[in-house]
């Protein structure tokens, strides 16, 4: 038995340099990912051109994109699970090298089989990354700062997105780089930037949290008090004492049956709410990201070389969400901004769609409606992770979001992609506005939940919201 104030010590840091090291050294892979997915994505016309080295087929282009479905899902399981197990730090420093060297190989392809293995463990790499990333972010940022934080790192995925869309037009452009060369360079030019990312993460702590309950509460009092001290010479602030402490005692790793008990019998309220907002999401994302490239070209004659700069609005408003709304979360609450997210989003895609089946849209508005779907849309989905991440005990915590990102993944990666893409080549507007309202209906089916059961964790500790498994009482039998 332990007693500790670590979680209050680290609540009440003021903002300092020291977090934006965890900031920059954790969060902006994101950029990273939304720079490949983006880039992979405008890439599929030029890998089934004979010039471009490759020689896949569109079914074969379909097959490299469940190929890294299949990696980011079983990724996230189980580097999931070994993060609970393992600590913070050891996993956010494998799954990216692991990212990273997937990357650098994919530029190396030669032939489809590799192409698809490369895409397979880049996949795992990402799925992992979500998992150990959001569980450190949340242990290390002050609660008051938490929800604007999280959604800050989880939409910089669409800076990634705009800068991938914009390379494209370049990189894919013949006239400057050769067919089979553009492609490669693309990414190349990401690992380059993940190098950097690696060596400033290398300077962000274990989780305190994490060492603290799992025997290590000496260590954790040191790395605080550490801390305490760097934040203290950066902002010239003297830190008060705190009193708020919590008991805990050392127990044995977590498995997958606890992990269960805790999800289903513990929680199965704020499981239920997990897999609404992250299903509702995804149907929504995919009913158009999925299919964007191909609607502008089947319905207004758009082509594949220029589909990037379709792109880039689309990206501006889904990074524009959560960088304008991400404050309200922490201020308005959780509840309310998660609901309006997703019912807002919901309703605007239903007008959007309306819209487009009585053929009232050209590619221009329809682009500028779809970046208004997702401005909300995007500050709605980033919430997702930071729910998840908040609503369970720490010993469960990167196994949690390990899980609802797989389904979330799964359900968008595979199942949208197919039935989406099977609408658009009916070439009817009626059934493409119909993928529309089953992906408004899913997203505000999410908001619906939220209104019911949401869980208000704005500027709450982490340990209030969900009691760690290894504290001295447990945690409430119900969802609270």
């Amino acid at each position: 038995m332990a007693t500790t104030d670590v979680p209050a010590r680290m609540d009440r840091l003021p903002w300092s340099r020291w977090h934006w090291t965890v900031l920059i050294g954790l969060g902006t892979v994101w950029i990273l990912d939304g720079l490949e997915v983006t880039i992979v994505g405008a890439l599929g016309q030029r890998l089934t051109d004979p010039a471009g080295g490759l020689h896949l087929s569109e079914t074969q282009v379909g097959l490299a994109a469940s190929c890294y479905v299949a990696g980011a899902v079983l990724g996230s399981l189980g580097f999931g699970y070994l993060t609970d197990r393992l600590g913070r730090k050891k996993l956010f420093l494998v799954t990216l090298a692991l990212y990273l060297t997937a990357t650098v190989l994919t530029a190396f392809s030669f032939t489809p089989i590799w192409f698809f293995i490369m895409r397979f463990f880049t996949g795992a790499g990402v799925g992992g990354e979500y998992a150990a990333i959001n569980s450190a972010i949340d242990e290390l940022v002050p609660a008051r700062l938490r929800g604007r934080i999280d959604l800050l790192v989880n939409g910089s995925y669409w800076l990634g997105a705009a800068a991938g869309a914009a390379l494209t037009l370049l990189l894919l452009n013949p006239g400057l780089f050769a067919e089979n060369l553009g492609w490669r360079l693309a990414f190349g030019l990401g690992a380059v930037l993940g190098v950097g990312i690696l060596v400033v993460r290398r300077n962000v702590p274990e989780s305190p949290r994490w060492l603290f309950t799992h025997g290590r509460a000496a260590d954790a009092d040191k790395l605080v008090g550490d801390i305490e001290r760097q934040v203290s010479e950066q902002t010239g602030e003297r830190l008060e004492p705190v009193r708020d402490t919590i008991e805990v005692h050392e127990r044995g790793s977590i498995g997958f049956g606890a992990v269960a008990r805790t999800l289903l019998k513990t929680y199965p309220r704020r499981t239920l709410l997990g897999l609404g907002l992250f299903v509702g999401q995804a149907f929504l994302y995919n009913a158009v990201y999925f299919t964007q490239a191909l609607v502008l070209a089947k319905f207004f004659g758009i082509s594949g070389a220029s589909v990037g700069g379709w792109l880039i609005p689309l990206a501006v408003g889904s990074l524009a969400g959560p960088v304008l709304l991400g404050r309200l979360f922490d201020t308005v609450g959780r509840k309310t901004m998660i609901a309006i997210s997703y019912l807002g989003s919901g309703v605007l895609l239903v007008g959007t769609g309306v819209l487009f089946q009585q053929q009232l849209l050209s590619a221009t508005t329809l682009t500028i409606a779809w970046s208004g779907v997702f401005f909300l849309a995007s500050a709605g989905a980033s919430a997702a992770y930071l729910t998840v991440s908040e609503i369970f005990p720490l010993e469960i915590r990167a196994m949690a979001i390990a899980l609802f990102y797989s389904v979330g993944t799964g359900l968008g990666g595979i199942i949208g992609p197919v039935l989406f893409g099977g609408l658009v080549d009916t070439g009817s507007t009626t059934l493409v506005a119909a993928g529309y309202y089953l992906g408004a209906v899913m997203m505000m089916g999410g908001g619906v939940l939220e209104l019911l059961i949401g869980v208000e964790a704005a500027q709450r500790s982490l340990e209030d919201i969900a009691s760690p498994l290894s504290a001295e009482e447990p945690a409430p039998r119900q969802a609270a």
